[in-house]
């Protein structure tokens, strides 16, 4: 069998994933009470993301939380799996948190419309963050539960969007050998994976000292390089795409804002030449505050990208499109 052949014959490639989960993906570190106007400028981002999308030819994946997916309270509890997960700390269950939480605004909560505007929206993949934002790392996490969960995510996208899911993200970039392959068995085939450096390892154990190099690599190089060869990162019959850089939100005052933004340019500039792939992703609700600076940063980004694809020919991908661009037979 032939050896692969090299992304260097082909050009760069950025690939974008967002994490969409409303309060899906902070009932465990932030109260629900108080919170309309930061999903509502959410909600009114998203639309404009996507816009900012068509105006640069972006193709991006969107990893959903399949509970955001149901129209409400009713929808939700019919989709939810038979298993549910056992973590040690039952505070970073999803079903614990609503099951002790009285105030559910649907604001918060649910998006199918947002959902169906990203799947009409041209070059967008609608991708999975599992159904309840299922934390594989904590103590107490299964494979039984975690297959369950990532069922039940598969079904309401398919029932509700007719899309079948095959890319994902893993909730809080926690994921193991195991959790892999469960996925893979259920037709997920691409994953956003984390960067090889010992202050990305094991989010689940993260502590001051690994917070600290993570903020501070954002501002100067403090890891391995951003970029890679996509062919490399075959495992088995699946691809992981490793994050590159998180778009870290706008914070009004800070010095550091142009300097995130400049470090991403350079990343991206240095994948291009390097014809490599540079994996950019962030939360959309990172929008809900300053939503017009954090746009603003976004189309800064985008033109930047648009640049380099006249100069370079670099290419926007989806996660699913990475997987399908190098799905080639292994060496052997």
């Amino acid at each position: 069998m032939q050896s692969k052949t090299t992304n260097k014959e082909f050009v760069g490639y950025l690939i974008i994933s967002l994490d969409f989960e409303l309060h899906w993906g902070r009932y465990d570190k932030y109260p629900i009470q108080g919170v309309g106007d930061y999903y509502k400028n959410t909600r009114e981002a998203i639309p404009r993301i996507l816009d900012l999308f068509a105006k640069y030819n972006i193709h991006a994946t969107w990893a959903t939380v399949g509970s955001l997916m149901a129209e409400n309270v009713e929808e939700w509890r019919a989709y939810q799996p038979e298993i549910l997960p056992n973590y040690i700390n039952p505070a970073y269950s999803a079903y614990y948190w609503f099951a002790n939480e009285s105030n559910h605004p649907k604001e918060a909560l649910f998006a199918p419309d947002l959902v169906q505007k990203i799947i009409q929206a041209e070059h967008q993949e609608l991708g999975s963050h599992t159904y309840s934002h299922f934390y594989t790392g904590e103590k107490g996490a299964n494979q039984q539960a975690f297959k369950a969960d990532l069922e039940a995510a598969k079904k309401i996208a398919k029932d509700k969007f007719a899309t079948e899911l095959k890319s994902l993200v893993f909730p809080r970039n926690q994921y193991n050998p195991s959790s892999l392959e469960t996925a893979s068995k259920l037709g997920i085939k691409v994953f956003r994976t984390n960067p090889p450096d010992w202050f990305w390892s094991s989010p689940e154990k993260a502590n001051l000292l690994k917070k600290v190099f993570r903020t501070g690599d954002t501002l100067i190089p403090l890891g391995s390089k951003t970029y890679y060869d996509l062919d490399i990162k075959f495992k088995r019959d699946f691809l992981q795409l490793p994050a590159s850089r998180l778009l870290r939100p706008y914070k009004a005052n800070s010095i550091f804002n142009t300097l995130r933004v400049e470090r991403i340019k350079n990343e991206m500039a240095e994948a291009a030449k390097e014809k490599m792939a540079y994996h950019l992703w962030w939360h959309p609700h990172n929008f809900g505050i300053n939503p017009k600076e954090n746009l603003e940063v976004l189309e800064d980004i985008l033109q930047y990208f648009s640049n380099l694809h006249q100069s370079t020919g670099m290419e926007s991908l989806s996660m699913w499109e990475a997987y399908e661009k190098n799905k080639q037979p292994q060496s052997g």
